[in-house]
């Protein structure tokens, strides 16, 4: 495997970044994750201006696209493969031990590992944690994932795919890696942003091609919903069978059946898609 690390392709092997770059030292980072198929990368460039809003959310320069761009068809070039996980990360650099900044310039790292489609219908659970909406950081993709890492965990535990979450107002929000949609009474909703939610790519380019509306929703809306969905960069749309042991017979339902067909005709007929007001 060929990364991209500061500058240019290295052997995963050779691949260096300091022990003390603030990625590493306190999560000081962002990052996208970015679906690759017959080495064609799908909504590249939302993912570079949400690289962008979350650096700049989190005080970091602005991320040079050109060269991300260029560190993503080498790395994409450099490791054929059918299908698979783009990773852009952009970290804080070299820095002190703490939480100030150096001066060292930003590190950039981009990967490609491969992965399979999945599967049509997923479980999930929900958890007893919260997304703080109030956060400074509520709705950048940071590389501080150590809350997602034990919900997902707690959900493996119980044979789901994926843990959802309430925000501190007890209202629905999102999964660990992905946004949720419910339908009731045969309308689609998804939490608005404002529920500090990730601004998902899947999950604006789903609301537009399909017209969901943006709802605030309480937590207890999946124990109603007639039909429940993921979506994701990699899930794309992905249908729920099970939330919290609840089974949503014969899923995809007829909404989400539908959402998954305009997704997938809309996304093959333009692989880098645009959101104009």
């Amino acid at each position: 495997m060929k990364l991209w690390v500061n500058g240019g392709l290295r052997e995963a092997d050779d691949a260096r970044v300091s022990v003390l770059d603030h990625g590493l030292t306190v999560g000081d980072g962002v990052f996208e994750t970015v679906k690759t198929v017959g080495g064609r990368s799908f909504a590249l460039t939302l993912h570079l201006e949400r690289l962008t809003r979350s650096a700049l959310g989190l005080g970091l320069p602005e991320p040079d696209h050109d060269e991300a761009r260029r560190a993503c068809a080498a790395v994409i070039e450099a490791n054929p493969t059918a299908r698979g996980r783009l990773r852009i990360t952009y970290t804080g650099g070299l820095s002190p031990l703490g939480s100030e900044r150096g001066t060292e310039a930003p590190t950039l790292i981009v990967a490609l590992g491969e992965t399979s489609l999945r599967p049509e219908t997923t479980a999930v659970i929900t958890v007893p944690w919260t997304r703080n909406e109030h956060s400074a950081v509520a709705g950048l993709k940071t590389t501080s994932y150590a809350e997602n890492v034990v919900a997902l965990a707690r959900a493996a535990g119980e044979g789901a795919s994926e843990a959802l979450l309430a925000n501190t107002a007890g209202r629905l929000c999102e999964g660990t890696g992905s946004n949720v949609f419910v339908v009731l009474d045969g309308e689609l909703h998804t939490p608005p942003l404002s529920s500090g939610c990730l601004a998902g790519i899947t999950r604006a380019l789903t609301v537009r091609w399909t017209g969901a509306r943006e709802t605030d929703l309480p937590l207890d809306v999946l124990e109603r919903a007639d039909e429940v969905f993921l979506t994701s960069s990699l899930r794309d749309v992905q249908a729920v069978n099970r939330v919290d042991g609840r089974p949503l017979a014969d899923a995809p339902g007829p909404v989400t059946a539908k959402a998954l067909r305009i997704f997938e005709e809309r996304a093959a007929a333009d692989w880098d898609p645009v959101l104009t007001p």
